[in-house]
């Protein structure tokens, strides 16, 4: 089941500010970008890069993930691995909402999300 219409425009919004708060300077976001998908009940955060054997191809590289559980009204936190799977954010694997979420990434305590 997605995320309601009601929540899903106050993630949009605070996701917006987010990204446009921490996206490299315009001249530089060909070379590298960030941005946010909601997917189900997820949100997304990836870096946006050229391909290195084609930089005419852009790749999308996950890095960190917020799931919405009902049942427990949480955001579980997840950062990507070099195997490209998604695991528990050992520090803080819980938060109680996105913004919560969003400062859990900025903080990066362990170095997951931004290397």
């Amino acid at each position: 089941m997605a995320l309601n219409l009601e929540n899903t425009v106050d993630i949009i919004e605070l996701m917006e500010n987010y990204i446009e708060s921490i996206r490299p300077p315009a001249d530089i976001r060909d070379k590298l970008d960030i941005n946010y998908a909601i997917d189900k009940q997820s949100v997304i955060i990836y870096e946006i890069r050229p391909a290195f054997r084609d930089p005419s191809k852009k790749i999308e590289s996950p890095n960190a993930k917020a799931t919405y559980v009902k049942k427990e009204d949480c955001w579980k936190v997840f950062w990507m691995r070099s195997n490209l799977k998604w695991y528990p954010y050992d520090p803080k694997p819980k938060v109680k909402t996105l913004k919560k979420f969003l400062e859990v990434v900025q903080k990066d305590e362990y170095g997951c999300f931004r290397g």
